[in-house]
């Protein structure tokens, strides 16, 4: 595996508004993640947690400080740059985004057509795979107004990993799931990082996963104030 950090920061600001309406949402964040690790972001609502993984993410232009993703710097990289950028990672977000006209595994198969040289045929049987994976294996054909709302949930897990991204960008993927879902998808996330090196940030308030995380990053009023590395990860 690459020994490199997959995302380096070093003094990053971030500002919402313009004016006298301008406020700042992050303060001087400098990190680094490792390939292959498990890291969690934990912090009250509006500390910046969202902000943070959507310019990891690049879903946001970088304003100012150093961001870089795969040893790419993401600050003035042109739209050519953030799209290859964007086709290596993985998202979840809270709202699961299903397309309501397809099945749950057409859902998963929009996920690998950003990788074009992948045939139908296999990212449908990488998707039907990857369902089974997270317990959806009898419900591959369903539309998700006939699925409760974990299952969307664990549809969206599954188009996420689906073009096996070397960093996963979760913003409260287990909200919507019972103890024993969540317990699986966290520990399929932690299995595929091992096996592939692929690296996950999770934003949460669900303390029932944090004894699965290596690291913990604690956000406040956009500014870390606590980083602790998990003993035995």
């Amino acid at each position: 595996m690459d020994p490199s950090p997959i995302v380096e920061i070093a003094g990053l600001n971030h500002w919402f508004g313009k004016d006298a309406a301008r406020k700042q949402a992050l303060f001087d964040i400098s990190l680094q993640l490792k390939r292959g690790s498990f890291t969690v972001l934990m912090g009250p609502s509006g500390s910046g947690k969202t902000t943070l993984l959507t310019l990891i993410g690049c879903l946001r232009a970088v304003q100012d400080g150093q961001l870089l993703l795969l040893g790419h710097e993401l600050r003035g990289a042109d739209n050519a740059t953030l799209v290859r950028m964007r086709r290596q990672l993985g998202f979840i977000f809270q709202a699961h985004n299903l397309h309501e006209s397809l099945t749950a595994r057409q859902n998963v198969m929009v996920g690998a057509q950003v990788h074009p040289a992948v045939p139908d045929d296999l990212a449908s049987r990488a998707a039907e795979h990857l369902l089974g994976l997270v317990g959806l294996a009898e419900r591959v054909d369903y539309l998700p107004a006939n699925l409760s709302g974990g299952q969307k949930q664990r549809v969206a897990v599954a188009r996420a990993l689906v073009g096996g991204p070397a960093l996963l960008l979760a913003d409260e993927p287990t909200a919507a799931l019972d103890k024993d879902s969540a317990a699986e998808v966290i520990d399929l996330f932690r299995r595929l990082g091992a096996a592939r090196g692929m690296t996950t940030l999770l934003v949460t308030h669900d303390n029932r996963i944090l004894d699965r995380a290596d690291r913990i990053l604690t956000l406040e009023d956009g500014r870390i104030v606590a980083d602790e590395t998990r003993r035995g990860h």
